[in-house]
């Protein structure tokens, strides 16, 4: 497997609005090739849509990014070329048909016929399945899959593959094109604390070896550069100041009644109002992903 130069990602301002609302707004960056990206935020909060946005599989409507040296939206096939996609629902999934050597075979031979230069193509057959098989093998080697350790080898089904083994499946396929950016959605999702560490731990090897990582996650690691959808939210206060705003000093009880009886109508207003806004960014986020094409 070659070793790529790493994709530098940039934005500015960079947003991505459906029929209904947005997807996710006024999105920086500037990750320099290599870099371990964590896309850090809650479900429905645009993650996803960012992540495909800025591999060049969705148009933004907001703002610019560059891949690569690629701008975005104006050249979203060149940024297609060089960034590949892990596991994405509903874009690009592992085929829970196949086995676990057919699934790679069939990544090495989508990639000969249409990543690889015209003359790789007219090589005799049998060097072109002995420079598929170096390609996997390297590949698997890389995304740190033993097909040893698994139950049936290469003949093990997909769908009886642990999350953690599917992740790192799908990461040596899209390794198999040597891309110079790798992005992967809800790589934390269902695993447990330690793979979860084994997870990070993998992405951490792919970047040491100059390929730039995307990771849409729910809590980032403290080494990766953070990219949110939302805003954090401020911590509570705390102490007497905050004791004294909430509660006062007073002992009229009738008073505090009707204080909160007020405050309890005006909380349940914002809140309605927070929830509608939440519920349109949501459908924006949807809408946005169901307009994405299959990688």
């Amino acid at each position: 497997m070659d070793s790529p130069h790493g994709a530098a990602v940039k934005a500015e301002d960079f947003g991505l609005k459906g029929p209904r609302g947005w997807a996710f707004r006024g999105v920086g960056i500037d990750a320099a090739p290599g870099s371990l990206i964590a896309v850090e935020g809650p479900s429905g909060s645009g993650r996803t849509c960012l992540l495909l946005a800025l591999t060049g599989r969705m148009k933004p409507t907001q703002g610019h990014a560059e891949v690569g040296g690629h701008r975005l939206p104006k050249r979203m096939t060149a940024v297609r070329r060089i960034a590949a996609l892990g596991p994405v629902s509903g874009v690009n999934e592992l085929d829970q048909a196949l086995t676990v050597a057919e699934q790679l075979r069939e990544g090495a031979l989508l990639q000969r016929h249409y990543g690889a230069p015209v003359r790789a193509m007219l090589r005799p057959r049998a060097e072109r399945r002995a420079v598929a098989e170096a390609r996997i093998s390297a590949a698997l080697e890389a995304a740190g899959l033993d097909l040893a350790t698994l139950p049936k080898a290469g003949r093990t089904s997909v769908r009886d593959l642990e999350r953690l083994e599917s992740v790192r499946l799908s990461v040596a396929i899209a390794l198999l094109g040597s891309p110079g950016l790798l992005a992967l959605d809800d790589l934390d999702l269902k695993l447990s604390d330690t793979e979860r560490a084994e997870a990070w731990d993998l992405l951490r090897s792919v970047a040491a070896r100059g390929i730039t990582v995307l990771a849409v996650c729910s809590e980032a690691p403290a080494d990766a550069v953070v990219l949110r959808t939302s805003p954090k939210v401020p911590d509570a206060p705390d102490g007497p100041a905050a004791a004294e705003s909430e509660g006062g000093t007073g002992d009229d009880s009738e008073n505090d009644s009707e204080k909160d009886s007020s405050n309890e109508s005006e909380n349940d207003s914002k809140n309605d109002s927070e929830n509608d806004s939440e519920n349109d960014d949501t459908k924006g986020a949807d809408d946005a992903l169901a307009e994405a094409g299959r990688a």
